[in-house]
């Protein structure tokens, strides 16, 4: 079977890297040869990177809960050499940081980053059981989010950005059910492949990986919600998340 072709070194941002899939893909990303960027939500997490720092690794900090931590890491990468990709990894399960980390963040930084030609977000088979509907959102987390729906809006938001930015390659992926921190030591998904087809989107020069607006499983692509391609919902998710953060998606003239 003939390997796809793979890209020469690109500059790859990982978030929430300090463990779990996205400390899986910037090693094996590192280890391909890209130029990575890990990011922790603080000094004392990111004191697990060090061996990846020592390999080449670039570092980021900041808090995702927070939308002016994002804001100050925005700024931060852009005043460094230009990313290529973002592999959109950090997210959390439970607590009221759900919506702020897994939604707000990804848009927030994708909205302020120059430069990524490719965001791969990560979603999940629990979007499938979110809810079609804004109504009630507390963005800022000041009470606990549903995981479910915040996986369904950050698919939504994947898809509205491959169909408004034809200039940038947008996908979504489901790792699968896999044994990290956040799913636990029983679940049942290879770990081995639940990071493989984010790093394939974001570094192949397989014709595939070059597509836009996927909702992704193992290299394969998979029919999401209904939702997600509702270009009603997409845009009033855009809408409300402009208006959350007073930051708007750049169109495709940035």
């Amino acid at each position: 079977m003939q390997q796809p072709k793979e890209r020469d070194a690109v500059r790859i941002l990982v978030t929430g890297s300090a463990d779990g899939l996205g400390r899986s893909a910037a090693e094996s990303l590192l280890a391909a040869g890209h130029d990575v960027v890990v990011h922790a939500r603080s000094q004392e997490r990111a004191a697990a990177l060090e061996p990846l720092i020592t390999r080449g690794a670039e570092l980021v900090v900041g808090d995702f809960s927070d939308p002016d931590a994002v804001r100050r890491a925005a700024a931060e990468l852009n005043a460094g050499n230009p990313l290529d990709s973002v592999i959109h990894n950090a997210g959390v399960a439970r607590s009221t940081a759900v919506m702020p980390v897994n939604v707000v963040a990804p848009y927030l930084l994708t909205a302020l980053l120059d430069g990524p030609r490719r965001h791969v977000y990560l979603s999940s088979n629990d979007h499938y059981a979110g809810r079609a509907s804004l109504a009630g959102v507390d963005w800022q987390g000041r009470t606990a989010g549903s995981y479910a729906d915040s996986k369904l809006y950050v698919t939504a938001f994947s898809a509205a950005l491959a169909r408004l930015r034809p200039d940038l390659l947008s996908n979504s992926v489901d790792p699968g059910w896999v044994p990290t921190k956040m799913g636990g030591p029983g679940a049942p998904d290879d770990l081995a492949l639940g990071h493989q087809t984010q790093e394939w989107l974001a570094s192949s020069e397989d014709p595939d990986a070059l597509t836009s607006g996927g909702y992704w499983y193992h290299r394969r692509q998979r029919q999401p919600h209904p939702a997600v391609n509702d270009v009603e919902f997409q845009d009033s998710l855009l809408h409300a998340l402009e208006d959350e953060t007073g930051t708007p998606l750049q169109d495709s003239g940035r």
